[in-house]
């Protein structure tokens, strides 16, 4: 994309397109944002079922899939938000704090 393309900071709405530009996604993917989170997923790969209840409600897309398995979670963008662990009917997926974590020695 050109930079004359790009909508400059400043510019006043009487010259922006209508709707605004639209610029491609993914870019959630460049920003590592897992040490956001106040409590974290812990995964039991021996309860999943693999419904993939999970991995279509994160709205992050930190379920890991390989296969078309679910095969665990990516710490690094993950934010804590729970939706996983409640939708979890087998109860694979359960939320530990950060005190939890450093007493198990498991701290992601």
């Amino acid at each position: 994309m050109k930079e004359q393309d790009l909508i400059q900071p400043f510019t006043p709405w009487q010259d922006t397109t209508r709707g605004g530009n639209i610029y491609g996604s993914g870019t959630s993917k460049y920003y590592r944002t897992g040490g956001w989170r106040v409590d974290t997923p812990q995964f039991e790969a021996a309860r999943c079922v693999n419904c993939m209840r999970c991995f279509l409600l994160c709205p992050d897309g930190s379920i890991a899939l390989e296969d078309g398995q679910v095969t665990g979670i990516h710490y690094n963008y993950c934010k804590g938000c729970g939706i996983c662990s409640e939708v979890c009917s087998a109860g694979a997926i359960h939320m530990m704090s950060r005190q939890e974590e450093s007493a198990h020695g498991s701290e992601r």
